[in-house]
């Protein structure tokens, strides 16, 4: 997967070493976006995630290089 420069540094939270590009099977499964900017997803990782934040029952991804995979390969 391609990300734009520009999007990778903007995350700068990442703990996990951006395992996301290197399979995405690393990824959190989306599993709901509102409007392009809120990605509700089924956290799937047991580590600890900097863009995770809780809303009630469900999980929300703030990681800029998660949306931009989202938006661009639908994953």
């Amino acid at each position: 997967m391609k990300i734009q420069k520009k999007i990778l540094e903007e995350t700068v939270n990442c703990q996990k070493n951006f395992s996301c590009l290197k399979d995405p099977k690393n990824c959190c499964e989306v599993t709901n976006c509102i409007n392009k900017s809120v990605h509700f997803v089924a956290y799937s990782s047991k580590e600890y995630c900097g863009y995770r934040m809780t809303f009630g029952d469900a999980d929300i991804c703030n990681c800029p290089t998660r949306k931009e995979i989202y938006k661009e390969y639908a994953l």
